[in-house]
């Protein structure tokens, strides 16, 4: 039998205050300090933490999109189709920076899919979530 088990994505940042905060409000989810470590920040939601913000005072934002750099990782967030428009105006007034990727020296000009960095650095997109069947 195997043990229940439950992860969550952490990322570095050297003030995770405000990035747990930023991502907190986008995601309509609350800050929690996470028990015994004092540089570990939970974003709770009502089915648990969905991501971690933890202090690394040598953090560095990730350098992409340039070209020859990987995203190494990078969230999705899965939002209605008919409510991308809106949660893109949101991110943005949270201080989400949009990102124009290039891959292959063409722009990607998918409506579904919109790529950012958070105020920290990280990547992100919000995305049409897939159809649910049932």
């Amino acid at each position: 039998m195997t043990v229940p088990k439950t992860s969550v994505l952490v990322l570095d940042s050297t003030e995770p205050e405000p990035l747990a905060r930023f991502y907190a409000t986008l995601l309509g989810a609350t800050v929690e300090p996470a028990g015994g470590d004092p540089d570990l920040l939970f974003v709770t939601g009502r089915c648990g933490a969905f991501l971690g913000v933890r202090r690394d005072l040598g953090a560095a934002p990730p350098s992409w999109p340039r070209p020859e750099d990987s995203q190494q990782a990078h969230l999705h967030i899965l939002v209605a189709s008919d409510a991308l428009d809106e949660a893109e105006r949101e991110a943005v007034s949270l201080g989400a920076r949009p990102v124009a990727a290039v891959p292959n020296g063409t722009l990607d000009r998918r409506t579904d899919l919109r790529r950012y960095t958070d105020p920290a650095g990280h990547s992100f997109v919000l995305t049409a979530a897939p159809p649910v069947t049932v």
